[in-house]
């Protein structure tokens, strides 16, 4: 893995694009590095590269497959364990501030503005001595199942993350998604109780993939709900299976899912208005979706497709991680327990700072 790590900290150097990424439970590690300092620009979803979205979706970029060097190495066995707990303090600052938003659209959501809306917030740490392999290492070793990634490009900025999201995956006429929402601690005795808010915050999410789906695609399946663990917390998750009528729809089906209500909310322009009216920060990329566009760059099969959300991600600048954290908010959520999700959620990028 020194070789990928070199070449990406080499990159980093000269300032050149490039993106290193893990597959959720692969062993391998694969870096695409730009052979310029260029910005492309995503604009039919039929190119070929690696993609990173914004939140908005305004924002569409590309690695390009034929502007990279592709390097693939298999992951080591590695011993990144994080031991300790880590002791979070509260900026009560921030608890105050987020907890109006939430109340804020705890009425829009009673005033029917919407049915569900996922407002989220900015943690700024000071960090000392950032190594990106170090801390991809930890994220390799401690999120198994997670779609690790750290993506540079000098005109967009340096983010890292290990995201539990599907977004989307296609293989010719084939797509797969999740719904995922809910949150809860891990624990290794507890029997997990989800309680009615987080179900139908869940239900929401699935009908509208469902049925936006029906619009574009035949043969649609889906799991039951059930829970999935990543890293220190668990989700509620439903795998959707379905077949495109057309390759064509592939774009149709990418503009009409994201923002999905797990990360935007239902109905989604009015979810999105709010958010961008009432959050006190731009999300950018995160929300976003991110991975591989027409390309399995273990294979190079240029009939794949594997999109992921940008959750559970930091955006680093100078000495400083941005920590981003959201949750889902319906007509029953409390203030206060929706501020200490975000809390545990960021323990996913601090335990690995």
């Amino acid at each position: 893995m020194d070789i990928i790590f070199n070449k990406g900290k080499d990159c980093l150097d000269k300032k050149m694009p490039f993106v290193i990424y893990c597959k959720p439970n692969s062993d391998k590690l694969i870096g695409v590095f730009q052979k310029n300092d260029n910005l492309f620009e995503i604009d039919s979803f039929e190119e070929t590269g690696f993609a990173f979205v914004s939140f908005d979706g305004k924002k569409k970029y590309l690695i390009p497959r034929n502007e990279s060097d592709v390097y693939i190495e298999t992951i080591n066995e590695i011993d990144y364990f994080i031991e300790n707990e880590i002791d979070l303090n509260i900026d009560l600052d921030a608890k105050t501030t987020f907890e109006n938003l939430v109340e804020k659209g705890v009425k829009a959501i009673q005033n029917n503005q919407f049915d569900k809306v996922v407002l989220s917030r900015k943690e700024i740490l000071k960090i000392d001595n950032f190594d990106f392999g170090n801390i991809f290492n930890k994220l390799i070793f401690n999120y198994p199942n997670t779609f690790k990634y750290c993506f540079y490009h000098q005109k967009i900025g340096f983010w890292i993350g290990a995201t539990p999201e599907q977004f989307l995956q296609s293989s010719e006429n084939t797509i797969k998604t999740v719904s995922f929402a809910g949150t809860q601690p891990y624990s290794e005795t507890e029997e997990y109780i989800w309680q009615e808010k987080e179900k139908q915050e869940q239900q929401f999410v699935t009908d509208f993939i469902l049925t936006n789906l029906k619009k574009y695609s035949t043969e649609i399946s889906f799991s039951e709900p059930y829970t999935f663990r990543a890293g220190s917390i668990v989700h509620i998750k439903t795998d959707i299976e379905a077949t495109m009528n057309t390759k064509n729809d592939f774009r149709n089906i990418i503009e009409k899912l994201h923002p999905t209500p797990a990360v935007c909310g239902l109905p989604k322009e009015e979810a999105m208005q709010f958010i961008i009216a009432n959050e006190d920060y731009d999300r950018t990329f995160y929300t976003g979706f991110l991975g591989e566009l027409n390309i399995d760059f273990a294979t190079f099969n240029n009939t794949k497709s594997d999109l992921f959300v940008n959750l559970r991600c930091m955006n680093i600048e100078n000495d400083f991680a941005n920590i981003y954290v959201g949750c889902g908010i319906t007509k029953d959520s409390i203030p206060e327990k929706e501020f200490i999700e975000t809390v545990n959620k960021s323990k996913t990028m601090k335990k690995v700072l």
